[in-house]
């Protein structure tokens, strides 16, 4: 089986589970019909992976493989045991997507096209894939810098992008956890209620709880947030009708006056 097939039946499998789980436990109601939003989002996806297949030679694994046949690359250089590469390999990984999300919300010109994923004001399984292409081969850039830069073996590429992809669909699932679950699990993972807030119309609450898997970065650099302060409302204030769940409304949205 190869690193693509892999990928791509976890990411299944993970979306499939949380959409069943998110018909039988709702933790909102939905202010839009899901048919429309669903064609967009995937629709993201379609273009977004086109765009990064036409694009790029090689992706995040590739730059992995590149970068080792060079010798290229801090732990390329280190005489330490692969496991351990592999271990601070997905580390540094995690914490550099960290810093992305949170420059992508700091940074005006960014923050125009990552407003396409917090448009949407209805989170579910499929606001994980909710991305504009710009932004998605951004993202695939500095990636693929860090991986070379760090010199990270490919086999921490290949687990660290089945969990980004992974906890991309959970976090965002529209799923209420029982306490017993959501308490002890909060106190590692990004779960779908704390990744909630960052969807928040509050602007503080937005700018908080970037992590995508481990709850630790937010906590380590002050941007947690536990509880919402009174009623979570989804998406941007500016931006609350059914519009953004229009694919070319996406693809324009980040290029428009304000």
């Amino acid at each position: 089986m190869t690193e693509t097939q892999i990928r791509l039946g976890v990411f299944l499998g993970v979306l499939i589970a949380m959409s069943a789980l998110e018909a039988l436990f709702p933790a909102r109601d939905r202010v839009q019909t899901r048919g429309r939003r669903w064609v967009t989002n995937f629709g993201l996806v379609v273009i977004d992976t086109l765009s990064i297949r036409l694009l790029f030679p090689i992706i995040a694994v590739g730059a992995a493989l590149w970068a080792q046949t060079r010798g290229w690359g801090i732990l390329n250089l280190a005489a330490i045991p692969l496991w351990i590469k592999v271990l601070i390999g997905v580390i540094v990984l995690d914490m550099m997507i960290y810093w992305q999300h949170v420059a992508f919300h700091r940074i005006p010109l960014l923050w125009r096209l990552h407003k396409v994923h917090h448009a949407d004001r209805d989170l579910d399984a499929s606001s994980g894939l909710r991305f504009h292409p710009v932004e998605i081969i951004i993202s695939m850039l500095y990636k693929m810098s860090v991986v070379i830069l760090l010199g990270a073996p490919v086999l921490a590429v290949i687990i660290f992008e089945i969990i980004l992809n992974a906890c991309a669909v959970f976090n965002h699932a529209n799923v209420r956890l029982p306490r017993w679950v959501e308490r002890p699990l909060r106190l590692v993972m990004v779960t779908p209620a704390l990744h909630r807030i960052h969807h928040s119309v509050i602007e503080r609450e937005t700018n908080s709880n970037y992590g995508f898997s481990v709850i630790w970065w937010d906590k380590i650099f002050k941007s947690y947030t536990d509880a919402p302060k009174g009623e979570l409302t989804l998406g941007l204030s500016e931006y609350q009708t059914d519009a953004p769940s229009g694919l070319m409304w996406s693809l324009i949205a980040p290029f428009k006056r304000n």
